[in-house]
């Protein structure tokens, strides 16, 4: 399954190289832009960009509001695999 996890571009670290950081929930990890970038929105422009990064890469541009609808999905399907979780270890054999 790929999962694309929602994050804000803070900076551009090579415009170049399409390289970006990027922040998930605090953390800071470096991406790569070029599946984004176009005649219309370049490197530069995509500082205070949401995306939805997968493998190191920027897959698609979205809006805050869906950014933090997918962050709250991912929390509640986090807390359901971890209930399912102790479910399991605490199940009759």
């Amino acid at each position: 399954m790929c999962l694309g996890i929602p994050g804000r571009i803070v900076k551009i670290d090579d415009a170049t190289k399409k390289l970006a950081t990027v922040d998930v929930g605090g953390v800071k990890r470096q991406i790569n832009i070029a599946c984004i970038v176009n005649g219309e929105h370049s490197v530069e422009s995509c500082v205070g960009d949401w995306v939805l990064v997968h493998v190191g890469f920027a897959m698609s541009r979205i809006n805050e509001e869906e950014a933090a609808l997918t962050l709250q999905i991912l929390t509640e399907l986090g807390e359901a695999q971890a209930e399912i979780e102790a479910m399991r270890l605490s199940a009759a054999e």
